[in-house]
C-alpha cells in the first residue's frame, strides 16, 4: 500500500464519501489508474440512471465490486485492503471486528440501536476512559460531540469494513435486546437450577420460557454463530451469577459471551428440547442430538452432552459436520507412506485394527472415514457406538444402552448374527468387549475399534492387561494406530524465522534427524484470528504387526524390545511424523511437543 505521508491527497471537505471521491484518492495515490476510476464512475453511474436511484452501497463496496488490482503492487482490491486504504487515507487505524472479542451486552449499552444505525457507527471497545468508535465514514463528525457527553469518556475512531460494520450492528443489537427481553430486566429466579447453592430470593420472577421467542432467537443466533466460527464443540456452563458461553476452535477455548442465570437456563432448556432430553431432570446427566443446518444450508449433526455442577446444569454440544467423512487421507494429515500402511491394513479381509490416543484425538474421524472409504454395496458394516458420534446412511449403527443391558460386548454378538464383513467397535474397554472383538476377528470378520493407550506398542500390553491371552492377539491384531491432532501454521501469514535448534534436538530424540534449512514461524492475521494457527490435522505412528513382531507377543512381552523393533520395521513415533510436519512447513516444533509423548528408546 502507497505510503499516505507522499502520496495521499487531502481528505474531502464534505462530510459523506461519494464514489467519485474514493475513484479520486484511489488514482491520485497510484492504487488505480484514472482509466480505471473512470470505469467504476461510468459503470455505477449507469446502473444508479436505469434504476433511478443511487445505490445504497458504501463507495468501497462499488469499487470492490469492479474486481481492480493494486498498481503498486499487484494484488486484488478487494474490500478488505479498500478498508485498510481508507484508513490511511483518513489517518485513522484500522480495525477488524472479531466477534468473540466483543463485549455485546457493553457496546449495546453505548448507544442506541438507531443512533448506531443512523450514522453508520458501531462501539467495538470500552475502556475506563475511552469508547473505541469503528466507522466507515472517517470524515463525518456530527455525532462525535453528543455521543462524548452521553457517554463522558473520550471518543477513539477506528475505519473498519462497511459490510462487517453493517452486519454486526444488526447481530449485536438484536442479540442484546433478545437477551434483555428473554430476562424481562428482572432479578434472576430460583429456576431449581442450582444444586450447591440455592438462593433465597425466591419468587422474585419467572423464567423466561424456554419457547419465548427471544430465547429461540438466541439460540438460534448461537448455534449459526460457532457454525461461522469453525467451532468444534460449544460449552454453556453455569457460574456463580451468569452462564459464559465458550466456543473450541482449533483445540483451543475462546470466551464467546455470559448471559444473565435465567437466560442462560433458558438456553439450556431450549437445546434439551431440540435435542430431545427431559427438560425437568436437571440432577443427572443426558445424552441427545440435534441435527440442523449451516448457513450455506448443508446438514450437520451436533451431540448434547449436560451434567449437573454446582451452579446448574453444563451442556456442552460436539458439532459433527459430514464433511468430514468426505476427507481425504491427506486432507486428515496422512503422508503417502502414512497412507499406505494404514490401507495395507484395513484392506485384510479379517482381524483386530486399533486407533489409539486420548479423548479428542480424531480417533473417530480416522475411523469413520475408513469405514467410509471402504463401504461398498458389496460389504455390510455394522457399528456398536457410545454414543453414535455421526449418523451415516452407509453404515448399519448401533448405540449401546446400558439401562437395558445393550453393553459393547452385546452390541458385537448382536452384531455378529447380523451377517456383518466389518464391525466397528466405538471402544473396547473391558475384558468381555475384547473377548467379543477377538471372538468376531476369528470367525472371518474385520473389527475396526479404539483404545485409550499413549502410542501404538502399547495397545499390545493392554489388550493383555485386560486378560487376553498373548496367542489369541497373535492370531488376530493386524496392525495399532496412535494418532494426535496438532494445530496447522495459518498460510496467510505464516513466515520463515529461525531454527530452535535446541528444540528441534528435543523433538527428533534419539534419531537426532538433520536440522531443515527452513523453519516457518505463527504470525497471526485476520483468517486465524491472530493465533497464527488455521484447521487441525493429524500425526501418526502406525505399526504393522509382522511376523517378527508378533512373535514377541507372549507372556514374557517387552514394551521397549517391541517398540524398538517396530522402529526398525518402518514404524515412525508420533514426533517423528510430527517433525516431518514441522520440516514441510505445516506446524511448529512447539505445537509437535505440546501434543506428543516424549518418544521412548
Amino acid at each position: 500500500m502507497a505510503d499516505h505521508d507522499k502520496t495521499m491527497p487531502g481528505p474531502p471537505h464534505h462530510h459523506t464519501l461519494t464514489l467519485r471521491d474514493v475513484c479520486s484518492a484511489l488514482a491520485q495515490s497510484g492504487e488505480i489508474s484514472q482509466q480505471d476510476a473512470e470505469k467504476v464512475l461510468t459503470a455505477n453511474l449507469g446502473a444508479a440512471t436505469q434504476s433511478g436511484r443511487t445505490a445504497q452501497r458504501h463507495p468501497l463496496e462499488l469499487v470492490a465490486i469492479a474486481g481492480l488490482t493494486s498498481q503498486s503492487d499487484g494484488r486484488p482490491l478487494d474490500l478488505e485492503r479498500l478498508t485498510h486504504w481508507l484508513a490511511q487515507w483518513a489517518r485513522q487505524d484500522y480495525y477488524h471486528i472479531d466477534p468473540l472479542r466483543i463485549d455485546t451486552p457493553a457496546i449495546a449499552r453505548v448507544m442506541s440501536y438507531a443512533f448506531a444505525q443512523r450514522h453508520g457507527i458501531l462501539a467495538v471497545e470500552i475502556t475506563a476512559n475511552e469508547v473505541v468508535i469503528a466507522s466507515s465514514e472517517p470524515f463525518k463528525r456530527e455525532w462525535e460531540s453528543n455521543l462524548s457527553q452521553a457517554v463522558q469518556k473520550d471518543i477513539r475512531r477506528v475505519v473498519a469494513n462497511p459490510e462487517a460494520i453493517r452486519r454486526y450492528t444488526v447481530e449485536f443489537y438484536q442479540l442484546a435486546a433478545s437477551v434483555s427481553k428473554a430476562g424481562g430486566g428482572q432479578a434472576p429466579g430460583p429456576g431449581g437450577n442450582q444444586n450447591f447453592e440455592q438462593l433465597l430470593d425466591l419468587g422474585a420472577s419467572e423464567n423466561p420460557d424456554a419457547n419465548d421467542q427471544h430465547v429461540v432467537k438466541i439460540v438460534d443466533w448461537l448455534l449459526q454463530y460457532a457454525f461461522d466460527q469453525r467451532a468444534s464443540d460449544i460449552h454453556i456452563e453455569p457460574r456463580r451469577a451468569v452462564t459464559q458461553v465458550r466456543f473450541r476452535i482449533d483445540g483451543v477455548l475462546h470466551n464467546v459471551y455470559e448471559f444473565p442465570e435465567h437466560v442462560g437456563t433458558a438456553v439450556t432448556s431450549r437445546l434439551k428440547i431440540l435435542g430431545r432430553l427431559n427438560v425437568a431432570e436437571k440432577r443427572r446427566p443426558q445424552d441427545g442430538r440435534i441435527k440442523t443446518r449451516k448457513p450455506d444450508n448443508s446438514e450437520v449433526e451436533l451431540r448434547l452432552a449436560t451434567m449437573p455442577t454446582a451452579f446448574g446444569e453444563k451442556m456442552v454440544m460436539r458439532i459433527f459436520d459430514p464433511e468430514v467423512l468426505l476427507k481425504s487421507f491427506e486432507q486428515l494429515g496422512f503422508n503417502k507412506e502414512d497412507r499406505e500402511r494404514w490401507q495395507a491394513i484395513t484392506a485384510r479381509p479379517h482381524g483386530i485394527v486399533l486407533v489409539t490416543g486420548p479423548t479428542g484425538s480424531g480417533k473417530t474421524t480416522t475411523l469413520y472415514s475408513t469405514l467410509k472409504q471402504l463401504a461398498s454395496p458389496e460389504l455390510n458394516i455394522c457399528t456398536i457406538e457410545d454414543p453414535i458420534e455421526m449418523v451415516e446412511p452407509a453404515f448399519n449403527q448401533m448405540q449401546v444402552q446400558t439401562n437395558i443391558d445393550l453393553t459393547f460386548a452385546h452390541g458385537v454378538r448382536a452384531l455378529l448374527r447380523q451377517d456383518p464383513d466389518i464391525i466397528m467397535i466405538g471402544e473396547i474397554r473391558d475384558l468381555e468387549t475384547a473377548e467379543m472383538a477377538v471372538q468376531a476377528a476369528l470367525t472371518g470378520h474385520l473389527v475396526l475399534s479404539t483404545l485409550h493407550t499413549n502410542d501404538a506398542p502399547s495397545a499390545i500390553t493392554r489388550l493383555m492387561e485386560l486378560g487376553i491371552p498373548p496367542y489369541l492377539i497373535r492370531a488376530t491384531v493386524l496392525g495399532v494406530m496412535a494418532q494426535r491432532l496438532t494445530r496447522n501454521l495459518c498460510p496467510h501469514c505464516k513466515e520463515p524465522g529461525e531454527a530452535d535448534e535446541q528444540a528441534w534436538q528435543t523433538l527428533t530424540r534419539p534419531w537426532k534427524a538433520p536440522l531443515p534449512r527452513q523453519f516457518y514461524h505463527p504470525v497471526g492475521c485476520l483468517e486465524c484470528r491472530n493465533t497464527g494457527y488455521l484447521g487441525r490435522a493429524g500425526v501418526y505412528e502406525i505399526m504393522t504387526l509382522s511376523d517378527k513382531l508378533t512373535r514377541q507377543i507372549n507372556d514374557r512381552c517387552e514394551l521397549e524390545q517391541l517398540r524398538l523393533d517396530a522402529y526398525k520395521e518402518g514404524m515412525k513415533s508420533l514426533r517423528l511424523s510430527g517433525a516431518q510436519k514441522v520440516a514441510s512447513g505445516q506446524t511448529t516444533v512447539e505445537e509437535i511437543l505440546r501434543v506428543t509423548p516424549e518418544s521412548q528408546r
